[in-house]
């Protein structure tokens, strides 16, 4: 509660209102009314996050902002929220990327205009309550039906082989999730209660803890996607409209890497230190192998998805050397991935409204008729490399420093990462927007429309601002990651 306004259910169910009225009154003959009212409703949620960022203390790793309702009380569930210094931006960012997704399809998509809003706001307010949940029931279901729009948003507005896709990931995600289901309720049996809180505190033996900790990592690994179970991922994007594939790669990667923080971790502390060598090795596969396949796509929007997949195996790396710079430097690349990622699939939305080709052989000398779209794409594809000043740069330095610290090799391997995204992200730049203009589409081209630099300037001034003065971000974060990381130092055995 803030000043006794229950701010993290008005940031939930706002926006799932707002598309549930739009799903039962839009049609595509008010399509301009349908627009007008999901960028309303997708505006007033993100303006209900804001508070929770100016109004939090950042002095204290408690949760803050919580509200609690009993909802099962014989089975210990109760509808409890609350968010801190590791949940609190990704309420914000799932809110504001939301608008963005908004924006970006207001005159790109024309059919079924009100089934695709309601989606993406009801999609929102699932992920926002996936990072607000204090009890675990409630999170396995907030963590589960944000399946059914992504599916629906894939399977419908997606590309030729959009079905084959849609339930790829359908599968993976949902095959992966039930084991965690069967730790939830042996969690509950265990402490009589689904308060997560409860579950940290729980003392358990290390088969247990080993047992716990590899069912949620079916989960998490999964919707990250780790290394070797990400194969869904790239035929997601590849498939996924505009909206869908920002969505995807800026807040879905992070409702896994999220839960590593919120259940893995703390409630299976002896196993985490246990299996971190199996994590490192995975994460870092991740970071060096996926960075290689990156470097040979064709395909714009595949060679970002190998790109994301290459930097959240960057995340868990940080979170498995329990070492606060690389785990402070983790979420932070969580956050700025979001603003990087996003803007990138924006920009080859961008030209694919223009051209309806993804192909990268399909451009070139694009600079020559869309001078403004390539110096924000530049800038999109500099942060991905991860270029000082950007906001790709600091969570990539402060994991690489505390990798360094933990382990020279590991911190080398690591490093890495800088030169395939510099090499992947700069030859796909190079060859489609410099050179001559060999093909009629380019010759043709508008540049970026009112609406469309809007959305792509503010994206930049996020990229920018978090790259000049991470402060906020780090003061956020500090204490509640301090206050995990002495969490898990200490053994439960």
């Amino acid at each position: 509660m803030y000043n006794n306004i229950p701010l993290l259910s008005l940031a939930i169910w706002m926006p799932i209102v707002f598309g549930v009225l739009i799903m039962a009154v839009g049609n595509d003959k008010n399509a301009g009314s349908v627009r007008g009212f999901a960028l309303l409703g997708s505006v007033l949620s993100f303006l209900v996050t804001i508070p929770l960022v100016t109004g939090f203390d950042t002095s204290t790793a408690k949760l803050q902002f919580v509200e609690k309702l009993d909802w099962i009380p014989a089975f210990g569930a109760s509808y409890g929220l609350g968010v801190d210094g590791l949940s609190v931006w990704f309420v914000l960012l799932t809110a504001l990327i939301t608008v963005f997704v908004v924006v970006a399809a207001w005159e790109v998509i024309t059919e079924k205009v009100a089934q695709y809003m309601a989606a993406f706001l009801i999609l929102s307010g699932l992920m926002i309550g996936v990072f607000s949940a204090t009890d675990g029931l409630l999170f396995y279901v907030f963590f589960e039906a944000t399946l059914i729009p992504m599916y629906i948003i894939v399977g419908i507005w997606g590309g030729p082989n959009r079905i084959y896709a849609a339930f790829k990931f359908f599968l993976y995600t949902l095959l992966g999730s039930l084991l965690t289901l069967v730790a939830i309720i042996y969690l509950q049996s265990k402490s009589g209660t689904f308060e997560i809180a409860a579950w940290h505190m729980l003392p358990l033996n290390m088969m247990e803890q080993v047992l716990i900790f590899l069912a949620f990592l079916m989960a998490f690994a999964v919707k990250v996607p780790m290394w070797p179970v990400h194969t869904w991922l790239p035929d997601a994007h590849v498939e996924a409209p505009t909206g869908g594939s920002v969505v995807l790669a800026a807040i879905m990667l992070k409702l896994g890497a999220y839960g590593f923080l919120r259940f893995s971790l703390p409630i299976a502390p002896d196993a985490s230190h246990h299996l971190a060598g199996f994590m490192i090795t995975l994460s870092l596969i991740a970071v060096v192998y996926i960075g290689v396949v990156a470097l040979v796509q064709k395909d714009m929007k595949k060679l970002v998805a190998y790109s994301s997949i290459a930097h959240m195996g960057f995340v868990t790396l940080g979170f498995f050397m329990f070492q606060d710079l690389a785990m402070q430097g983790a979420i932070i690349q969580m956050i700025s991935h979001g603003f990087v990622s996003g803007a990138m699939f924006l920009c080859i939305g961008v030209l694919y409204d223009r051209v309806h080709s993804r192909e990268i052989a399909a451009y070139g000398g694009v600079v020559n008729t869309m001078p403004k779209f390539a110096a924000l794409f530049l800038l999109f594809a500099m942060a991905n490399s991860g270029l000082p000043a950007t906001s790709g740069f600091v969570g990539e330095f402060l994991v690489i420093l505390g990798a360094v610290k933990f382990n020279f090799w590991i911190g080398l391997l690591a490093a890495t990462t800088l030169i395939f995204g510099a090499a992947y992200s700069l030859w796909m730049y190079k060859r489609v927007v410099f050179g001559d203009v060999a093909n009629d589409d380019v010759k043709d081209l508008q540049d970026v429309n009112t609406r469309e630099l809007l959305m792509l300037g503010a994206m930049a001034v996020l990229v920018l601002a978090m790259g000049l003065y991470p402060k906020p971000f780090t003061d956020v974060l500090q204490v509640s990651v301090d206050a995990l990381l002495q969490h898990v130092a200490q053994s439960k055995l």
